[in-house]
């Protein structure tokens, strides 16, 4: 299935998301609209268990288009703005499904952090990253002095935001930005093999992971506790859970029903 600037296809419970508005593929509002469609699309698809985001040819994704950031003249533009797209970010983050981003490529502004809403990060060694909003006289919008410092720290970030400048694959590695670097050529196949390997365990306990995770990094630790043990509670009156039990008893592969 594709579509006019994102292309979709969904093999083996994993769903590939390609943007594809060359040459920089920027995130211009249309594009983020139509990727909103697809992320709503995908939630509700009982076959998707895992979603790889990824960017066609040479770049991940060159950030905001600049023509559309000149046209934001007054406090309640540049609100509704940035609001638009943190919300659709937010989208992703809060999908109850593990997302993926594939970073074949430079990784600049929104784009970035688009890939910082997704749950895991591979990277091309090739790619690089940049918040170069600064250099605008603005700073990012769409979550990057958010979850930037929740990601790498505050005084990483700090560096990054404050600076504008360009990390390296490895130096993304190396500060927790990324998961993982790879050859560009083996970019894709190394991502669905972590997709096939996170769709093989249990809807139920994967959402839990999510939530788990997601909403108790803004808890207190007392409360982020309360919620993970109410969340084991609840995944011990599941089917899943009596099938992991017993196929780690009997030494073999568990066959979960997400039930």
């Amino acid at each position: 299935m594709k579509s006019r600037l994102i292309e979709l296809s969904v093999e083996n419970s994993i769903a590939l998301l390609t943007i594809n508005n060359p040459p920089l593929n920027i995130l211009s509002h249309a594009l983020l609209l139509e990727l909103k469609d697809n992320i709503k699309k995908l939630k509700a698809d009982k076959r998707v268990r895992v979603i790889i985001i990824t960017g066609k040819g040479k770049f991940f994704g060159a950030g905001a288009d600049i023509k559309e950031l000149s046209t934001l003249k007054t406090k309640k533009d540049g609100k509704k703005f940035v609001k638009e797209g943190q919300a659709i970010l937010n989208l992703i983050e809060s999908l109850g499904k593990p997302v993926i981003a594939v970073i074949n490529g430079p990784c600049i502004g929104g784009s970035n952090e688009l890939a910082m809403a997704c749950h895991l990060r591979i990277a091309s060694d090739e790619a690089w990253f940049s918040q170069p909003e600064i250099n605008l006289g603005l700073i990012p919008g769409f979550g990057g002095t958010q979850r930037l410092p929740r990601l790498i720290g505050k005084a990483r970030a700090m560096e990054i935001i404050l600076t504008g400048g360009k990390i390296t694959a490895l130096d993304a590695f190396a500060i927790g930005l990324v998961n993982k670097v790879v050859k560009g050529e083996r970019l894709i196949e190394e991502a669905k093999a972590l997709a096939e390997n996170i769709g093989s365990k249990g809807i139920l306990s994967i959402k839990a992971c999510l939530e788990a995770v997601n909403i108790g990094i803004d808890m207190s630790l007392k409360k982020g506790l309360d919620k993970e043990a109410r969340l084991f509670g609840r995944l011990c009156e599941t089917e899943d859970k009596e099938e992991g039990i017993s196929a780690f008893i009997e030494k073999r592969v568990p066959r979960f029903k997400d039930k």
